[in-house]
């Protein structure tokens, strides 16, 4: 009879350690999510910022129609990616990033421009923006490094296999110069 008891308990002991393992991935997953939307509301603002720093430039560098269209066309196709994984959405963002920075760095050739208080509180404005992305995206990848370690160490990753917790992509901007916020 006491083994019967044993046997219960080691049993309850490790249907336990499972429930516990189990509601700590939801946690944790659910961190991840939600780390992820802190750097889609701040990729998302960016892009609206966009429009009006076209439109400001346009004013004083009408020459600079093809940059300011590359900018208008990467901002559209990372508007259109806004559903795609981290992993597939970066490259698009990066684009959004090169581009942005050309705009900002031909802007250096227009005195007036980088006079005028419209484009001055733009610039503020995108400045801590990319700031907040590169904050969010600090945040992010924190959360996915605890959450991947999670899934491949023992026993955890049984638990995983077990109810399909798979790891996650990190958002690491690969080019270099995407990896900084423009210099506005």
């Amino acid at each position: 009879m006491s083994v019967l008891y044993v046997a219960a308990g080691v049993g309850g002991f490790l249907l336990l350690c499972l429930v516990v393992m189990y509601n700590r991935f939801v946690r944790q997953r659910t961190l991840v999510d939600e780390s992820w939307g802190g750097i889609d509301v701040e990729l998302t603002r960016r892009h609206e910022l966009i429009p009006n720093l076209v439109e400001t430039v346009q004013g004083y560098a009408a020459h600079e129609r093809i940059v300011l269209e590359n900018l208008t066309e990467a901002r559209a196709d990372a508007t259109a990616h806004r559903s795609d994984d981290p992993a597939r959405r970066q490259e698009f963002e990066e684009t959004v990033g090169r581009a942005l920075t050309e705009v900002l760095a031909r802007v250096e050739a227009y005195p007036d421009l980088k006079a005028s208080q419209s484009f001055l509180d733009l610039q503020d404005e995108l400045t801590n923006t990319e700031d907040r992305i590169a904050a969010s995206r600090r945040f992010y990848n924190g959360n996915v490094r605890a959450y991947n370690t999670r899934v491949a160490t023992f026993p955890s990753n049984l638990v995983a296999a077990m109810f399909g917790f798979e790891a996650r992509d990190f958002f690491e901007l690969t080019d270099p110069a995407a990896r900084t916020a423009p210099q506005v």
